[in-house]
């Protein structure tokens, strides 16, 4: 089968890689590469006897690159499986992903990477991007070999949902990952700080009486890692920040080392009022935590102290939620949701379109050192179109993804992917 260019004319087109916000066109060669995108794609400069798709009112922005979602292969497909994380990210517009390694057994050898690997090439439609544990087993004492194991495709390292709690073993992280040129991503989390907590410790934990996690409990990490940082300053990565402690430290630091944050598109969008009368589908981590601490971080990509934002994708089967808040396991299913969610933030004024598509794009992309999250000529035509002012409302027997414990269940959004596409294929194309 030999495929034809791809027309597409008169769409609001955002790239911010090349900082392009502008109408125009879109070229996809027989390939699947883009041939020409932005302006001066037009009716008057493409061949006549062409047909083209008119996208007027309509965006197109490159495929989304979500960096931090739990894919359930290998162990727990049963959640979730390479087959259905495609098929959920594809209507989401998210065409690679990050998968953490907190699989069963857990990606921490040459060996389970080469398994992973095959299953990505022959299950799923997206581009998948594995990461490996910082430590074996993501017991927090032993480092992993992060040269053998980059030198596999592995982009980055993590234990996940889990902190390194030794600064020894952490110092010795750093030094490792920098003489590797390896992008070490944390998830910061004190665990003696946080033991036994379940949401925000404040008002709300009290009047539920559910142990509360302290906002110190994070801060704590990025302080001994920042500073861990100022001695070797290898690639570094918070995969997650919740509060406005975390940011006046982030602002402190961020003319003294390099480094990079992210934030959860859950944390922009709730807070921890929204858990109610023990709502375990908001039981997340890092916890929701105050207006306040929700504002803050808006505040924070506005100021570019936030370089990324993560649908934090963790799919949980029904019986894994359906349990006592204590009981229940922590966790969203969100990356089909992830779009229209952060674009809610753009309907509200509270952030620019291209800045929101910048961090959930060009950025991740850029601290991952892949070449996705554009429309740069050349590169493979991952994209997605979207109406950014369709509405709609969150039904979970509509998901796609195996797990339907969505943390928004019943929320009017606005803006809708209608198509996505992978290589100049379109694999998604709403009903």
């Amino acid at each position: 089968m030999i495929n034809k260019k791809k027309y597409f004319l008169n769409a609001n087109i955002v790239d911010p890689c090349n900082s392009v916000n502008e109408i125009g066109g879109l070229i996809i060669d027989e390939n699947g590469k883009i041939e020409a995108s932005g302006k001066r794609v037009n009716k008057n400069n493409i061949p006549s006897r062409e047909k083209y798709i008119d996208l007027s009112g309509k965006h197109i922005f490159p495929g989304i690159v979500d960096m931090r979602v739990f894919g359930g292969e290998p162990g727990f497909e049963y959640k979730e499986n390479y087959r259905s994380l495609s098929e959920a990210a594809l209507a989401g517009g998210v065409t690679s992903v990050v998968t953490m390694p907190n699989t069963k057994p857990i990606i921490d050898s040459v060996s389970i990477v080469d398994f992973i690997q095959r299953r990505g090439r022959d299950k799923s439609k997206i581009n998948i991007f594995p990461t490996a544990t910082l430590t074996k087993d993501a017991a927090g004492t032993n480092m992993c070999e992060f040269g053998l194991l980059k030198n596999k495709g592995i982009v980055g390292f993590t234990d996940g949902i889990k902190s390194i709690q030794s600064s020894r073993v952490m110092s010795r992280i750093i030094k490792s990952a920098y003489d590797f040129d390896c992008l070490v991503m944390q998830h910061a989390e004190d665990q003696e700080l946080s033991k036994d907590g379940m949401i925000n410790d404040g008002i709300i934990s009290t009047k539920l009486g559910i142990p509360g996690i302290s906002d110190l409990a994070e801060k704590i990490v990025i302080e001994r890692d920042l500073s861990l940082l100022e001695d070797t300053n290898c690639r570094y990565h918070i995969l997650q920040i919740s509060s406005k402690k975390s940011l006046e430290l982030i602002n402190y630091k961020k003319n003294i080392v390099d480094f990079t944050t992210g934030v959860s598109i859950n944390n922009l969008a709730l807070n921890e009022n929204d858990i109610g009368e023990f709502r375990t589908f908001l039981k997340l981590s890092p916890p929701l935590r105050t207006e306040e601490d929700r504002v803050s971080l808006i505040e924070g990509i506005n100021k570019n102290l936030i370089n990324v934002i993560v649908s934090d994708h963790k799919p949980e089967d029904e019986e894994s939620k359906r349990l006592t808040f204590s009981q229940a396991a922590t966790g969203a299913s969100g990356i089909e949701t992830f779009l229209s969610l952060a674009l809610e933030q753009f309907h509200n004024g509270s952030i620019k379109l291209d800045k929101i598509i910048e961090l959930i794009t060009h950025n991740p992309a850029k601290i991952l050192k892949i070449e996705k999250g554009n429309l740069s000529v050349g590169t493979d035509a991952d994209f997605c179109i979207v109406d950014i002012n369709k509405p709609w409302i969150v039904k979970k027997e509509n998901l796609v993804s195996k797990s339907k414990n969505t943390s928004i269940e019943g929320r009017k959004l606005q803006g809708k992917v209608l198509s996505t596409f992978v290589k100049g294929q379109e694999l998604y194309k709403i009903k």
